[in-house]
């Protein structure tokens, strides 16, 4: 056999059917096998893997055992002459295979090859060449004088700056994201090192392939897609500290003793460094805005009470006002939070009910003060206008000056041109219209010379239909476009802030990524799932009312409770986040993947009688529960199962 490909997945079902399909693609005429190592993912990939790619040989871990480990397995039971490890988050040219297997038989010498990435705009990733991160590379990379000086080959040694990215170069290290290697030479160096978890196996192999008498190769006359950070986010504290961990691991075991305790001493500076100045922006990212709300709330408030008792010639108790405005601004800034009011993209009605919630609730406050502390229920009704007239001009504001960052709902209603044959057109309109985007505006744009009657041209006047139709986002049909036809397309645009998607064929995704930096878009059918932050928020609040309401009512509920005892744990472990009200029926279909939840005490199927609670049945419902989620439904099944709820 020529060639054995291994894709170890994690998490990542719709990226990895989209690179499943580019590898049958370029797979065509050549004697090859196909490996996907699951590290016990919690969506549906190997299900997926099983019903759309029956060739391909499945390997389902029970826990994540890591990328070197997964890959081993693999690697051990694999007959090809060149192994390829691939990552599931890329599309690979239809000619990639036979340009590489090409390349190798020519120069025998090779024992390790890495090709041309591009991110999904079409951009080179510089990550597609590296060199052997030395104490002083790995220094520049760190502190960041690679990227300033990315053409040296003093101080971005990292990613080989100097070598010119369209010519073929003996490189150091390999990507993981596409590594390419002889069968040959793993049997004489050995597999990946698997005290390497993940991060750094890569670096680890590639020099113990040249160590061990080959050479590695950076080959740029074939490329690939990778959706840079969809398997792994870049950005997360544990990325830190497992990239950085393996890059001690690598120090001791192949520089000098000396070296390499100053190496690891560095990298243990540099990753607490790194760690807290990545606890720092996130604490800032998350928390500025809700801070620069408490802060206008309280000015504007102040303001207002200064005008007001001119006009009603009062005089007020600063020290009463100091506190009572600040516990005004926090209660609005808190029940807009709760509200959905910061999630993005900004829905004005999630803001206007938080403000209305939070002057309900400090009007109810207000009521049970004593009277020397109540000083004017007008200024707080005026300040519930002012303070919903301050959240519309700051996020109005916020929105033209960060508009990628901030847009309102309305700004993220895409205008598409979709490029495909008539049927594949109207098929993945229908698929956009059915996701949160519901684009405003589909396109048709023929894939061939030859348009059909709903097109406005072919493929190749993309960029006037781009200009004259002001679109800003163009999504590939993978069933009518080669990847090399896709690649080819990205890499001539230059037009900011247009989007670039794949729809892989007969598939319920559409994929693309907006940048290196940041991770891929995903459109999915809209679902109302259990797992969107502004559910999980509101169950878990409606989690607590409940388990006070009832802790208050316990006197009058207690002799209606099949368990009393069971009826106060269940209270207490709900209300510290052991438990949630409702969870999932339990004997459910285990290989159908849902959204993580607590403990239930109740369950959609609670009500059901026990000869109605079948395996068929309770997936149907815990499936339909967590796709469909409503906090209603909590509320239903807890009035209705009372009884129920001292249940362990």
């Amino acid at each position: 056999m020529k060639l054995s490909v291994v894709i170890v997945n994690y998490n990542v079902e719709h990226f990895l059917e989209q690179c499943l399909h580019s590898v049958e693609a370029a797979g065509v005429g050549i004697d090859m096998e196909v490996w996907m190592v699951d590290n016990a993912s919690v969506d549906r990939s190997c299900a997926m893997v099983a019903e759309k790619f029956p060739e391909v040989k499945l390997v389902a871990n029970t826990q994540n055992v890591g990328f070197s480990k997964a890959n081993n397995q693999a690697i051990r039971d694999s007959s090809g002459e060149y192994i390829l490890l691939l990552n599931p988050d890329t599309v690979v040219q239809e000619d990639t295979f036979r340009e590489v297997i090409k390349f190798m038989d020519e120069h025998p010498e090779a024992g390790g090859l890495g090709v041309k990435m591009v991110d999904g705009k079409g951009n080179f990733l510089p990550e597609s060449k590296r060199g052997l991160p030395t104490p002083w590379v790995a220094f520049y990379k760190i502190f960041g004088l690679c990227s300033i000086f990315s053409r040296s080959a003093k101080f971005n040694r990292y990613y080989l700056g100097h070598l010119n990215n369209d010519e073929t170069h003996e490189i150091e290290i390999l990507s993981g994201a596409f590594m390419w290697m002889r069968k040959e030479a793993l049997d004489k160096v050995g597999l990946l090192d698997e005290a390497f978890f993940m991060y750094g196996e890569d670096i680890d192999l590639s020099w113990r392939i040249i160590q061990g008498g080959y050479k590695n190769y950076y080959y740029p006359h074939t490329r690939i897609i990778h959706y840079k950070g969809e398997s792994t986010k870049k950005g997360s504290l544990n990325y830190v500290f497992m990239f950085y961990q393996a890059m001690i691991i690598f120090a001791r075991k192949h520089f000098e003793a000396q070296h390499a305790k100053l190496f690891s001493m560095f990298i243990q500076v540099a990753i607490y460094l790194r760690a807290g100045l990545a606890i720092q922006m996130r604490f800032i990212k998350q928390m500025w805005l809700p801070v620069v709300d408490l802060l206008l709330i309280f000015t504007v408030l102040w303001l207002l009470k200064d005008y007001y008792a001119s006009l009603q010639h009062k005089v007020y108790d600063s020290e009463l006002i100091k506190w009572a405005f600040g516990a005004y601004a926090l209660t609005w800034v808190l029940s807009v939070f709760f509200s959905g009011g910061y999630d993005r993209p900004i829905r004005m009605f999630r803001i206007v009910k938080g403000v209305l919630i939070g002057s309900g609730i400090i009007l109810m406050g207000y009521s049970l003060l004593p009277e020397e502390l109540r000083f004017s229920r007008a200024l707080i009704l005026l300040g519930t206008l002012s303070v919903g007239v301050c959240f519309a001009m700051t996020r109005t504001l916020l929105a033209r000056i960060v508009p990628s960052g901030y847009a309102f709902d309305s700004r993220l209603h895409k205008r598409f041109a979709i490029v495909a044959t008539k049927e594949e057109f109207n098929r993945i309109k229908a698929l956009l219209v059915q996701t949160h985007y519901r684009p405003p505006k589909c396109i048709a744009v023929s894939p061939l010379q030859e348009s059909y009657t709903e097109a406005v041209g072919s493929v190749s006047q993309l960029d006037e239909i781009v200009r004259v139709h002001k679109l800003n986002a163009v999504v590939f049909s993978g069933k009518d476009m080669t990847s090399s036809g896709i690649i080819d397309v990205m890499s001539t645009f230059n037009v900011k802030g247009l989007d670039f998607k794949i729809a892989p064929p007969e598939s319920l995704s559409i994929i693309g990524s907006n940048s290196i930096d940041t991770s891929g878009d995903l459109f999915i059918l809209d679902t109302n799932s259990v797992d969107k932050p502004a559910n999980r928020r509101s169950k878990r609040l409606f989690d607590l009312f409940a388990a006070l309401v009832l802790l208050v009512l316990t006197p009058v509920l207690i002799w209606s409770m099949n368990k009393k005892a069971g009826f106060f744990r269940n209270i207490f472990q709900v209300m510290v986040g052991q438990k949630t009200w409702v969870g999932y029926t339990s004997g459910g279909d285990q290989s159908i993947r849902l959204p993580k939840l607590k403990k239930g005490v109740l369950s959609p199927s609670t009500l059901l009688p026990e000869s109605a609670a079948r395996i068929e049945t309770t997936t149907k419902l815990n499936i339909v529960y967590a796709k469909n989620y409503r906090v209603t439904q909590d509320l239903n099944l807890v009035t209705k199962g009372l009884q129920y709820l001292g249940n362990e």
